[in-house]
């Protein structure tokens, strides 16, 4: 064999390499892609003329995200924003369209705190899939039927259906996509859930939606009735050191329920005054128009007395 034919020998087989090599490098960043960016890969391809422009489209992504500096949220913070979801959460039984509305705002602060930019929405998006890609279409989904609670066009089954996918990326926004993003739900007194309570947490994350009616309030009724159970297993379980605590702890949450207690008996009180007011009213229009009638009838029996005169 000459040297011409083993330099073309060798020159083929380090093309066939380069080429394996390259193929393996390109399929190794798609894997990457693929696994990083979840759905939102697939739906990106669809939206692009051919596979390469979304690829660098999804990579410009990680360049931008790279740069916006996001952060977690420190412990405290965290807290915080789960006790006011857990408050949204409840106004939903007497104020569906408006719950909504401020679970919107809630998830929005909770991005900016971490260092999203929240200004334009389509790029709120784009930032929010480098990292939340799982979830990103429970916020596409919130946020279209959100906007349409706003023109008064949304069912309270949208409603609901809307808090659930707002909190699908709450948690994930709330504890960075740990374990402790399903469980950071604190109960009144301090602590966190149980595990059959993170469970059925992570039921809303995968969108699942209770179609019962008064779902919310047996969902407040549970908590309830387990933060009295934890509060009465404490006290038989703490030491007497600890005792003139827990009777301190134990008084304020008496004091909060009475305050809870107060203020659905001033709503009942407000209820019941509008519809009292609203029942005068009718009463007002009846007796109005009974004087009517009589009038008109004493008009017709005074026009029937002097057709008989003349």
């Amino acid at each position: 064999m000459t040297a011409v034919i083993w330099v073309v020998v060798v020159l083929v087989v380090l093309a066939a390499v380069g080429t394996l090599g390259y193929l393996a490098t390109t399929q190794g960043r798609r894997r990457q892609l693929q696994q990083r960016f979840a759905p939102e890969y697939d739906r990106t391809v669809r939206e692009h003329e051919s596979r390469k422009e979304a690829e660098e489209e999804l990579r410009a992504r990680e360049t931008r995200f790279e740069k916006l500096g996001i952060r977690p949220l420190d412990a405290e913070s965290r807290s915080s924003y789960a006790k006011k979801w857990t408050e949204v959460q409840e106004r939903f039984v007497d104020a569906p369209a408006f719950a909504v509305t401020e679970a919107d705002t809630l998830v929005t602060a909770v991005m900016s705190e971490r260092g999203y930019p929240t200004e334009n929405f389509d790029q709120v998006v784009s930032d929010l899939s480098v990292e939340h890609g799982r979830t990103l279409d429970h916020y596409r989904q919130a946020h279209e039927i959100s906007g349409r609670a706003a023109r008064q066009q949304a069912s309270t089954e949208e409603l609901r259906q809307a808090m659930v996918h707002y909190r699908a990326l709450f948690e994930e926004l709330l504890g960075a996509g740990t374990q402790e993003a399903a469980t950071a739900y604190p109960q009144t007194g301090g602590g966190y859930v149980s595990e059959t309570d993170a469970a059925r947490d992570g039921s809303f994350a995968r969108g699942e939606v209770r179609r019962d009616e008064s779902f919310v309030r047996d969902a407040e009724a549970e908590r309830d009735a387990r933060v009295t159970d934890a509060a009465d297993a404490d006290r038989d379980g703490f030491r007497d050191d600890y005792a003139g605590a827990e009777d301190r702890t134990v008084a304020e949450r008496a004091a909060n329920g009475d305050a809870r207690a107060a203020e659905r008996a001033r709503r009942a009180d407000e209820v019941e005054q509008t519809r009292a007011a609203e029942r005068d009213r009718r009463a007002a229009e009846v007796a109005d128009g009974d004087e009517v009638d009589e009038v008109r009838e004493r008009e017709r029996e005074a026009r029937r007395q002097e057709e008989a005169d003349r």
